[in-house]
């Protein structure tokens, strides 16, 4: 199992994940042209791309989903309420290439699990599984619960969203009132003291690596977000590099995970 976020955050989302036989994206949120040139980074060919899931309808998410997919004769993979609360609008594919599911489903040998999270339109986050192998991708959620935590617990590797510093976010100087009040509430996103709490969860249940994901350029930055959470994390005896391992994910390509 090989995995790598090859962009993260509001300018666009897109994971790739290989495993079970199968090679998929998780979101599409760049142009086709800037996913291509960075699949083909890592050695990938966009044409030999099983499938795209898809977490959501926002445009960070989706963006190039149509011309990618259209042009390399790749399905989209998304949840059945997903495509009904407004995806079928926007995604504009043949029927055969529409991929709809509601529970768990697999591409070839990797088994997918969808796990719905609070956020300000229909989102899911998502399990995969190869054999003894499980890693998780949680973003553009406003806050955790015990079902959420069930359905991941047992992941070596999770991506977790670290949207935002508390303190940033409120006195951001651009977001107007309605703003700062859709990111902080239980549909927004997940703040770095959210984030800390949840990862701390993972961590006590086996979780080896977690990745801060989704970072806002106006109220966080890699540095505040990876000082903020190792130091909670530390007050509570976990030491980072010692009991487990934080990455940050970026705008950029970052670090390719394999799992044996």
């Amino acid at each position: 199992m090989r995995v790598i976020n090859l962009s993260s955050g509001s300018d666009g989302n897109l994971t790739y994940i290989e495993a079970g036989g199968a090679r998929i994206l998780v979101d599409l949120g760049l142009s086709c042209k800037e996913a291509t040139e960075r699949l083909k980074l890592i050695g990938v060919d966009g044409e030999s791309i099983d499938g795209v899931v898809v977490s959501h309808e926002h445009s960070d998410h989706i963006k190039g989903v149509n011309v990618f997919c259209k042009k390399y004769h790749v399905p989209v993979y998304a949840h059945n309420e997903v495509w009904q609360c407004g995806l079928c609008d926007k995604i504009t594919l043949e029927n055969r290439d529409r991929k709809i599911f509601a529970g768990d489903f697999s591409i070839h040998d990797l088994i997918i699990s969808p796990i719905e999270v609070p956020h300000d339109v229909k989102c899911f986050a998502f399990s995969f599984v190869e054999g003894e192998r499980k890693i998780s991708i949680i973003t553009d959620i406003g806050r955790t619960n015990d079902a959420i935590f069930n359905a991941v617990k047992g992941s070596t590797l999770v991506y977790l969203e670290a949207n935002h510093d508390i303190n940033m976010l409120k006195n951001c100087p651009t977001y107007p009132l309605s703003l700062k009040m859709r990111i902080g509430g239980g549909k927004g996103h997940l703040s770095n003291e959210a984030c800390a709490n949840f990862a701390e969860r993972l961590i006590r249940s086996g979780t080896k690596q977690i990745v801060l994901s989704h970072l806002s350029k106006e109220t966080n930055s890699p540095e505040i977000a990876y000082n903020y959470i190792c130091s909670k994390l530390a007050e509570n005896g976990l030491i980072e590099g010692e009991h487990f391992k934080i990455d940050v994910a970026l705008t950029r390509p970052t670090t390719f995970f394999k799992l044996k």
